[in-house]
């Protein structure tokens, strides 16, 4: 049998062949060799193949299909059209758009005729002043990559029209919505003639967002002779029904990681090899420790692991989390500049953010939601941290998968509450995510580490009633997010231990919750605190907050006057109406006499009485008639 040879995982041994710069880009980009995707799919895309790539997070899917776009647009007969398109690449999220984007211009500034484009146009340059050589020139006729990134948020969809009329890009990078906006335009084509190919990257959250009728729409007006390839971690059924959809016959492409499952510690059989969705190089581990106990373990973790992380991410469940530890940890993970992230910041300060943390050369730490958990290929992440466990085995998956990215060795922990949290372990097994417990650093974690840091975050709170804020609403939308947890039989509200999780948190106070009503702790966690002198820093939201209690004061002073009012006005009314009571109850027991002293009478004493009743009718009469005519007699004055 002759021996096995050795497959060459270069760019350059991949058929058809790759053109020079593109082997130049990729070398200047770090990348040696093919990933596995990239070495299955390349090919493939290159001719005129659907595909369907399913991949571990951090396997290379981005150059997976921008090669084999720019490579094919670049060698047609001649340029396309302007203000036609040649590719659009769809994404779920703008970070992850902007990361493609971004990707791709460097990719492109390895091709002169397209990097001379992609250069920002001098304005008002005197080029006999200024040392600054002129730029390139090439012939008319000269195959371009010109891209075009469309985002929400400030720029709108009348300004992403007039870049494209404009520069007539030929490659589309965007989120749905849009992407949908410009294709609507009777000046954007996407003719058989020049359209070459769609992308959807992240196919599975593009559907799980509900893009699906964004999605069959954009399709509806690309012609269906062209290439198509999904790219995603994993294939539901739902992406199945849009491979039924858009794709012809397309050529599935599987690379999952096959790791030997732990043996069984009873008979001592070793593990079957199983399929990963993780890379090899991402180690994935638990930690079992208090609630309290889990900041100082992050502490010690990131103090202990040699070389010291440069960038880690921490994953928190809720926004308003995120809002109130960004003003925390600085002052107990020293060292280490914190990064927020979270879905309910401003487009803009989401790019910011994003940028600070990629292009950080200071140790940092990017403190985030789910809305980091998947698509964005952060560049050198060492270490993940989960404070806040996921339901969704998938969103496990993709956030630890941030980090052993490309080949690099990863690590990325989950720390869990001893009891009932442990079962988390077994439902991530069943769902064929298993992780480890954590061996290596060894951490031990004392009742007087966690007290100092506890100690550490309350006095930061006492500085600024602003920071109590943030501390009460952070925690509530952690009990709601708790509370909604998917696997609701792992994690119970009922079974929190609420005093050590105010600790955790260095609460001074538990908030007032419908979860709290029948615990029987002491809410004020023992401290001492009196709302009323609990003051804001900033000297403005103080003054306001005391004009404020002023206001609350009068508005006290005047609702007790109205009461008192109210008091007396309806102690009158009560009195009035008890007196009519009086008269109506008098005259129904004078009545009920007058009837038992009529029914004693004789035939004879009744008639006798009537005969006087009507006598005195007949004298009643005759005085009214009297004073009638009195009434009416003319006054004729005095008599001479």
């Amino acid at each position: 049998m002759a021996p096995q040879t050795k497959l060459d995982r270069s760019f350059s041994a991949l058929t058809p062949a790759l053109s020079e710069w593109i082997i130049e880009a990729v070398d200047a980009m770090g990348f040696v060799k093919t990933t596995p995707v990239q070495h299955a799919t390349i090919p493939m895309f290159m001719k005129n193949s659907d595909v369907v790539v399913e991949a571990v997070t951090g396997s290379g899917k981005t150059l997976a299909f921008l090669i084999p776009i720019v490579e094919r647009l670049l060698r047609l007969d001649a340029p396309i059209k302007k203000h036609h398109v040649g590719a659009i690449i769809i994404s779920p999220t703008r970070e992850l758009a902007t990361q493609i984007h971004t990707v791709l211009l460097s990719l492109l500034k390895f091709h002169a005729p397209s990097a001379v484009l992609l250069e920002p146009e001098d304005e008002d340059t005197d080029m006999e002043d200024a040392d600054i050589p002129p730029k390139p020139t090439f012939p008319p006729g000269t195959l371009k990559a010109i891209p075009q990134l469309l985002l929400g948020g400030s720029v709108t969809p009348a300004q992403d029209l007039s870049v494209f009329l404009k520069k007539s890009p030929n490659i589309l990078i965007g989120t749905p919505g849009r992407l949908l906006e410009l294709l609507r335009s009777p000046h954007v084509h996407c003719p058989q003639s020049s359209f070459d190919a769609l992308v959807m990257d992240e196919a599975d959250r593009l559907l799980d967002l509900g893009f699906k009728e964004d999605l069959q729409k954009i399709i509806s007006r690309l012609p269906k002779q062209r290439r198509t390839g999904l790219f995603s971690a994993s294939m539901s059924e739902a992406v199945d029904q849009l491979i039924r959809v858009g794709l012809r016959n397309p050529v599935r492409i599987a690379v999952k990681v096959k790791a030997r499952a732990a043996a069984n510690e009873t008979t001592g059989e070793t593990g079957a090899v199983e399929d990963k969705r993780t890379p090899a190089s991402l180690q994935m581990s638990y930690l079992l420790t208090p609630p309290s106990h889990k900041l100082p373990a992050i502490k010690k973790i990131l103090s202990s692991i040699q070389p010291q992380p440069q960038k880690a991410i921490l994953y928190l469940s809720t926004c308003f989390a995120v809002d109130y530890f960004q003003h925390v940890l600085p002052e107990i993970l020293e060292g280490y500049a914190i990064v927020p992230l979270h879905g309910k910041h401003p487009d803009k300060v989401r790019r910011k953010n994003f940028n600070k943390f990629v292009d950080s050369v200071l140790p940092s730490i990017l403190l985030t939601t789910d809305v980091a958990a998947r698509g964005l290929d952060i560049p050198a992440v060492d270490l993940v941290f989960q404070l806040d466990p996921p339901s969704d085995p998938k969103t496990f998956i993709h956030r630890c998968g941030r980090a052993g990215r490309a080949g690099r060795r990863g690590v990325a922990i989950t720390l869990l509450t001893p009891g009932r949290e442990e079962d988390y372990i077994g439902f991530l097994q069943v769902r064929q995510t298993p992780i480890t417990p954590l061996t290596s650093p060894a951490i031990t974690i004392t009742a007087a580490d966690a007290e100092a840091i506890t100690s550490k975050i309350r006095s930061l709170v006492r500085q600024d009633r602003a920071l109590f804020d943030k501390a009460q609403r952070g925690f509530v939308s952690w009990v709601r997010a708790y509370s909604k947890h998917t696997a609701s039989s792992i994690f119970l509200v009922s079974a929190l231990d609420w005093a050590d999780l105010g600790a955790a948190w260095g609460l001074l106070t538990l908030p007032g919750m419908p979860e709290l009503k029948k615990w029987d702790g002491d809410k004020r966690l023992g401290q001492d605190l009196d709302l009323a002198t609990f003051a804001y820093k900033d000297k403005a939201r103080e003054k306001q907050r005391l004009e404020e209690i002023v206001e609350q004061k009068e508005k006290g002073e005047e609702k007790k006057r109205h009461k008192k009012e109210d008091r007396e006005k309806n102690a009158w009314t009560e009195q009035k109406e008890s007196k009519a009571v009086r008269d109506v109850r008098r005259e129904k027991k004078k009545a009920k006499r007058e009837a038992g002293r009529v029914a004693k009478l004789t035939d004879e004493e009744r008639r006798e009485e009537e005969r006087v009743r009507g006598m005195v009718e007949v004298m009643r009469v005759k005085v009214k008639k009297l004073e009638k005519e009195e009434k009416e007699r003319e006054f004729e004055g005095f008599s001479d």
